[in-house]
């Protein structure tokens, strides 16, 4: 192989220190070393912005790898490849003469090619006796060999930096979108807390996020923003912690107070055709108040809940309300919907009726606008919970029992 002489460039082309290294190191490469020329050209294409050359600088080392009659590059081979420039320019997509040796010379630059000059600037082949090409005047291949190794950790490290930008990217989005919708909910909800000073912060991180963003820019944005989902998270918590208590405190007072748990009787439906109900004057809306089932009736149909009563079992009905707040604040639903809901249908019922709405959880886009349905239509005289204990039960194969 022709490597290890130093030359200089034909005509006004300098030499410069540089250049000459790069023609000593080719006398340094392994003997025998081979390397497959598409896995370096990949290489190449992959860490071309690591390497500062472009994409059709690119192109054109494909084109001269084209020229190249083997698809391994082997150190005891000539790798010296000479194509005219008209040969090259086709290959290289129909490239202007130009462009040719504008890419020719990034290339040479970046370390990739090398030129090795005739006396008369031509590139052009001498062959022996026997065919072989003993000289060869053109563009040395042999820094892809050289280099391919470093070409790989380079292409390898392109490819896992892209990878954590990709994740990094993807989770500043989830956490930009979960930001903004638990501000918008602490909002609405009317949360405690100076919800605008937050949003405003939030606004000020989203400014921040470049056009074109790169990892070095998103990343200190990425902490920012988990930052502030994390204190929003925290604010939420504490809030929803002292709700609960407070909401598990008063339903239990009211319960004592307005029931007898011992006494309680199925519920019939309340619809006016039933046998032995009273007509209600639909102007007026008025609906006679919703009756308790038997806890075991209930416990059999929505056996779900048990499992957030305390001890991990429902025996009273304190402990079934005790549970539904707790199921209430794990399906999202709003504490003034569930005192809507207790309003309208007593405590117990509106215990009962989140019950329910666990069993069919995964069927129910919004519990809390679904309790808050509820909760309407049984202000409007129109809803029961016997149809909906009764589909419970049968779902989970009570067929047996009766409600009424």
């Amino acid at each position: 192989m022709q490597t290890g002489s130093v030359t200089t460039p034909f005509g006004r082309r300098p030499v410069t220190l540089a250049l000459v290294r790069r023609q000593t190191a080719m006398a340094e490469i392994k003997q025998g070393k081979t390397a497959d020329k598409w896995r370096v050209f990949r290489d190449v294409a992959a860490a071309m912005d690591t390497l500062g050359v472009h994409s059709n600088s690119v192109a054109v080392l494909d084109a001269l790898l084209t020229f190249h009659p083997k698809n391994e590059l082997c150190q005891d081979d000539n790798l010296v490849v000479f194509p005219s420039n008209t040969q090259l320019a086709l290959r290289a997509h129909g490239m202007s003469g130009a462009a040719l040796r504008r890419h020719i010379a990034i290339l040479v630059e970046a370390g990739l090619i090398l030129r090795k000059d005739s006396p008369n600037g031509k590139r052009y082949a001498r062959k022996d006796h026997a065919g072989e090409i003993e000289t060869a005047f053109g563009f040395d291949l042999s820094p892809l060999l050289a280099r391919s190794e470093e070409l790989a950790a380079m292409a390898q490290q392109v490819a896992t930096e892209r990878a954590i930008f990709r994740r990094t990217r993807e989770t500043l989005t989830i956490c930009r979108r979960d930001v903004r919708k638990l501000i918008t909910a602490a909002i609405e909800e009317g949360a405690e807390g100076d919800w605008l000073s937050i949003e405003g912060n939030y606004v000020g991180i989203v400014g921040r996020i470049p056009r074109v963003p790169t990892l070095s820019t998103i990343a200190p944005i990425l902490d920012e923003m988990q930052m502030l989902h994390d204190e929003i998270i925290n604010r939420l918590n504490v809030q929803d912690k002292s709700e609960n208590m407070s909401a598990n405190a008063d339903l239990i007072e009211q319960h004592i107070q307005n029931s007898n748990p011992e006494s309680l009787y199925e519920l019939e439906p309340s619809s006016e055709r039933e046998q032995g109900a009273k007509p209600s004057k639909k102007k007026e809306h008025t609906a006679e108040p919703l009756k308790a089932f038997p806890l075991g009736v209930v416990v059999k149909a929505c056996p779900t809940i048990v499992d957030f009563a305390p001890g991990g079992e429902i025996s009273s009905w304190r402990d079934l309300m005790s549970a539904a707040v707790v199921v209430r604040s794990m399906l999202g639903v709003s504490p003034s919907a569930y005192q809507e809901a207790c309003e309208a249908m007593g405590p117990e019922n509106a215990a009962v009726a989140v019950a329910c709405i666990l069993e069919r959880s995964a069927f129910i886009n919004s519990p809390g606008g679904y309790l808050r349905d509820l909760s309407r239509r049984t202000s409007l005289g129109e809803f029961s919970l016997g149809p909906m204990i009764m589909a419970a039960l049968k779902a989970n194969g009570q067929t047996g029992l009766k409600v009424g």
